[in-house]
């Protein structure tokens, strides 16, 4: 058995403790938590750290098959160019994409994630997953713009399923964004997602999505057609509050992933779709259209946020905390309990898995965390602040 105690303890399960006491087996299952109401004694079985300890991280948006490209694209240039750069760099040889991503797995649950919703395009990255110590929901991602396609792309998902199927992995079957999805192969997707319990959707990540679903203009319409990917017939969903309304599945849960140009009229729209999680992916957003999502905004319409890396594609390492840091930095209202809310409960609730992890509870086995390194005093993040596992 070990015992750890901290200045603060969240649980996601009650107020903030002081001074407290969790106590957990060696394979981290959760055996109790004692509130000392701030009176701890000094007990040499408990391990007393300064910082404040948490519960694992959630990471609900991921690409780990692209890993390689890391410091392959250059940033800054707007998600038509970086939609580009994939396409040109993504195909490498598979021992390299295997390698990248089990480095990049090892990584990401050193720096504290113990869940994570991981799209995937192909499988693989399905072996990692089965011996790695992080639980992965992975989403099998469509696309396709060109009409006649969509029973071809249909085919090719179900099969990717069936990998995942076969590998032992939970899976769902997800669309990849309101722009890259032709109407038939929308319809399509619905009738085979009716059961999903979780969907994810790439959503507003650019300002050319609306021009090229309102008018078939801009920089994303002129990239598709540039690059012949601009089909002689083109079925798009009328806009994004429509795409999501009617087109996506009504089953389960559904992540908004990016939503970097969501403004009050679609926010509100859409929120009458229920069991929605507007997903936060701060650095991506910054390396690719160097612009940040309207958090004010998305906090004052009460929705709820979760935190996601996005792929080394687009970030520099998948670190859940500097997530947070980048959004404490340009939001200074957030504070610690509610970015860490962000990244461990909320997370955890829209991939239907808060019975198992994001709050310590008795019974659980969610991870442990210590935050180092804070401003204990007005509980803000430091630049400096440092995230270690604990279990």
């Amino acid at each position: 058995m070990k015992s750890f105690s901290a200045h603060y303890i969240i649980t996601n399960s009650g107020p903030m403790l002081k001074r407290s006491v969790i106590r957990a087996n060696d394979d981290g299952t959760i055996i109790s938590i004692e509130n000392t109401e701030k009176d701890l004694k000094e007990d040499s079985s408990v391990e007393f750290y300064n910082g404040v300890i948490i519960p694992g991280f959630v990471n609900c948006h991921c690409h780990l098959e692209l890993s390689h490209l890391k410091n392959k694209i250059t940033p800054g240039k707007g998600l038509e160019d970086f939609i580009t750069a994939i396409r040109t760099h993504r195909e490498t040889e598979e021992e390299t994409i295997i390698s990248q991503a089990t480095a990049a797995d090892k990584d990401m649950f050193r720096e504290g994630v113990n869940l994570c919703a991981d799209i995937c395009n192909t499988p693989s990255t399905f072996g990692i997953k089965r011996s790695g110590r992080i639980k992965y929901l992975n989403l099998l991602e469509v696309f396709g713009i060109a009409p006649e396609k969509a029973d071809h792309k249909i085919q090719e998902i179900q099969n990717l399923s069936l990998e995942a199927e076969n590998a032992g992995l939970e899976w769902s079957i997800v669309p990849h964004s309101v722009y890259s999805v032709s109407l038939p192969l929308f319809r399509l997707l619905k009738k085979i997602t009716c059961s999903n319990r979780v969907t994810s959707i790439h959503f507003l990540e650019a300002e050319s999505e609306i021009s090229y679903l309102k008018g078939l203009s801009g920089r994303l319409c002129d990239s598709y057609l540039n690059t012949g990917h601009l089909p002689s017939v083109l079925k798009t969903a009328k806009d994004h509050v429509n795409a999501i309304l009617k087109e996506v599945t009504s089953s389960g849960n559904l992540m908004l992933v990016h939503n970097t140009f969501a403004d009050r009229y679609t926010i509100r729209e859409i929120r009458s779709r229920k069991n929605l999680f507007w997903c936060l992916c701060p650095r991506s957003n910054i390396y690719i259209e160097n612009k940040l999502p309207p958090v004010n905004l998305l906090r004052s319409e009460n929705c709820d946020i979760v935190i996601g890396t996005d792929s080394l594609a687009s970030n520099t390492t998948l670190s859940i905390l500097s997530e947070l840091k980048i959004l404490q930095d340009n939001f200074p209202m957030l504070g610690l309990e509610e970015l860490v809310r962000w990244a461990t409960i909320n997370g955890a609730r829209a991939l239907c898995e808060d019975e198992h992890f994001g709050k310590i509870e008795a019974g659980l086995k969610p991870g442990l965390l210590l935050l180092q390194d804070l401003d204990l005093v007005n509980l803000k993040f430091l630049p400096t602040t440092t995230v270690t596992r604990l279990l």
